[in-house]
């Protein structure tokens, strides 16, 4: 079994060289790698690293993911985000290969509360919502057998990350504001990684259950909530944080306007992850406490 991962110095990318090592042999590449190439903006490039390698398994986890800076080079995040992964689609299907692929809660736009499902009507609100959105069905129009996983608020322990921006804020001022109406759940990239060797295993003996899922933590906060549970928890741990409990303000998102319109409710139904493979999703919150104890740790 050969697998093929792209993205591989990404939060997700970092943590599926892990996660995808049982399955098989793993060729990780990445957009500086020098004897594959990795680099998403070239698609005839990508193609030749897939007929190099022939994999049994294909793993995007490249992307544009710079949500505000998409809205000045849509050109850019499209063929990042929309051309070059359905050329890997394309590819996919013409070898029989599997294709693991990531998109995104902003393919929806945002409204209600309740948790969106796989059927739920789309309507990103930004052109990186619209371009992860057109890369879906780039995969889906390909025939390929596929696994995409829309996800939300990814974090990991290596890199930059919204709880390590609370962190160090906290310790440099004694007042914070923190969006409050935006509804999601922190998704930690180890969890992602975990979930994909388990649905891959499935998968391989199981072709009916290529499609899309819905994979987060269970739970939901707001960046609000999400900004208090980590300056809590590194208070408790005994870092100098500066700014009192009662000091972080919660305020609503039109009081950081942006380029790109976030959508308010990110909440994702699971049912259909859970179900299918039979897995659990723990509270986000564990996931979360893991991550900064780790990099508190260091």
């Amino acid at each position: 079994m050969k697998i093929l991962l792209f993205g591989k110095g990404g939060q997700v990318g970092w943590e599926l060289q892990r996660a995808l090592l049982p399955l098989g042999e793993l060729v990780a590449v990445g957009s500086e790698s020098k004897d594959l190439s990795g680099d998403f903006s070239q698609p005839e490039e990508i193609a030749r690293t897939i007929q190099s390698v022939r994999p049994d398994i294909i793993v995007n986890a490249a992307a544009h993911t710079a949500v505000d800076k998409a809205e000045s080079e849509p050109d850019f995040a499209r063929t990042l985000n929309a051309t070059t992964p359905g050329v890997i689609a394309r590819a996919a299907a013409a070898s029989g290969a599997w294709l693991m692929h990531y998109s995104t809660d902003y393919v929806f736009d945002g409204s209600g509360t309740a948790p969106w499902t796989e059927d739920s009507p789309t309507g990103p609100l930004s052109v990186y919502g619209r371009t992860k959105f057109e890369g879906e069905q780039a995969i889906r129009e390909s025939g390929c057998k596929h696994i995409i996983f829309r996800t939300s608020w990814v974090y990991g322990a290596r890199g930059g990350n919204f709880a390590k921006t609370m962190l160090r804020l906290a310790q440099e001022r004694e007042r914070l504001t923190v969006i409050n109406d935006q509804f999601g759940a922190p998704a930690g990239a180890d969890l992602l990684a975990d979930l994909t060797g388990i649905v891959l295993r499935t998968a391989l003996s199981r072709s009916e259950v290529s499609g899309t899922y819905h994979a987060a933590p269970a739970g939901e906060t707001t960046w609000h909530g999400y900004a208090t549970h980590v300056i809590e928890f590194a208070r408790r741990a005994g870092l100098a944080i500066k700014v009192q409990p009662a000091a972080i303000e919660a305020v609503p998102t039109s009081s950081f306007p942006s380029p790109a319109k976030r959508p308010g409710n990110s909440r994702l139904n699971t049912s259909k992850l859970r179900n299918t493979f039979n897995v659990t999703l723990p509270d986000w919150r564990i996931g979360v406490d893991r991550m900064l104890t780790e990099i508190l740790e260091r």
